[in-house]
């Protein structure tokens, strides 16, 4: 986790200071009362509220498009951490953004397969065509580009995702063109899963709220196609073949091990003795067994203790003072 001092990131990384170095946007969309009633809601979801901040930084992002410091102070107020505790999870996963993100949020993967297979000439592209970098938005707004490590489909490789949506096998003319698209306003169907919204939409979607306008758009985008010819090929072609993976072998039951502390006195003979022997043996740790055997039958007495006489209950008193303690009894019994 890095952040300079005095940065945004450093704010929401420290608490120390609840204003950025460059002042907020002027159209940054406040925190509102309704926010706070959603984030609320969220919380009511789970025993401990902390558990809750993570879906509250996408419903941040939902409303300002990035992680604020005073999304990170909002966070922290109504959950009861300090801005510390906040900003390390907000900086940590790369999901959460730490500066405005534009209205589309542009993912190449540039992992092993889909590398060898042309991300990489991809992302190379559609970077000098939007004029940015990693992580970086275009003047305009419309596109934030960033590297992805892997998306999770290297059955569709290369995969370009927008705003999570999946472009499966992609080329460098296809993506140039479904950038180019984009920033026109236009938002091209993904090759599967729901239709395209925006970065703040699919942000509400993950803080569990819908983004839809209503029931019936909720239902189409629930039923978008999701599986496709490259996941399906292996079962078509395992049923054709007859192909089933292998049993499952289950393991061989365990053998309890011999206990580290051997019963005192042997294998009992009489039903106490027997019944302390299963005691030891059972114990699991070892300060139940050496527990288990100072109360064994055969366990020795302890040192500066009397051994109790035959027909008697014993006694406590140490053994150097029974003597005179017996002579001092004689003597008031004369």
């Amino acid at each position: 986790m890095s952040a300079l001092p005095g940065s945004a990131e450093g704010t929401a990384v420290t608490g120390l200071d609840s204003s950025p170095v460059e002042p907020a946007a002027p159209d940054l969309p406040p925190l509102t009362a309704q926010t706070e009633a959603e984030a609320r809601e969220v919380m009511a979801r789970y025993p401990q509220p902390r558990s809750a901040l993570l879906p509250m930084l996408h419903l941040v992002q939902s409303v300002q498009g990035y992680v604020s410091p005073e999304g990170v102070g909002f966070c922290a107020r109504l959950l009861g951490l300090t801005k510390a505790e906040v900003g390390a999870v907000a900086t940590f996963y790369t999901m959460y953004k730490r500066h405005p993100t534009g209205r589309h949020l542009v993912s190449v993967c540039t992992n092993t397969l889909c590398a060898v297979l042309g991300g990489q000439r991809i992302y190379d592209a559609v970077s000098a065509d939007l004029g940015v970098g990693h992580d970086q938005t275009t003047a305009d707004g419309a596109v934030t580009l960033e590297h992805a490590e892997c998306l999770a489909a290297c059955d569709y490789a290369p995969v370009v995702t927008v705003d999570y949506e999946f472009y499966d096998q992609q080329d460098v003319d296809s993506a140039r063109e479904l950038v180019a698209a984009l920033r026109r306003g236009e938002k091209p169907p993904p090759t599967r899963g729901a239709p395209l919204t925006d970065f703040r939409g699919i942000s509400r979607q993950l803080a569990g709220f819908s983004q839809r306008a209503d029931l019936a758009a909720e239902r189409a985008a629930i039923d978008a196609p999701s599986a496709g010819e490259p996941t399906l090929v292996g079962v078509r072609l395992a049923a054709e073949r007859g192909e089933v993976a292998p049993p499952m072998r289950h393991p061989e039951p365990e053998v309890a091990p011999e206990p580290d502390v051997e019963p005192a006195g042997g294998r009992g003979e009489t039903d106490s003795e027997q019944a302390a022997d299963t005691a030891v043996a059972s114990a699991d740790t070892p300060a139940e067994r050496a527990g288990a055997a100072q109360h064994h039958p055969d366990a020795p007495e302890p040192a500066g203790r009397q051994p109790a006489e035959r027909g008697g209950e014993g006694t406590d008193t140490p053994a150097g003072h029974s003597q005179a303690v017996a002579g001092d009894a004689r003597e008031r019994d004369a």
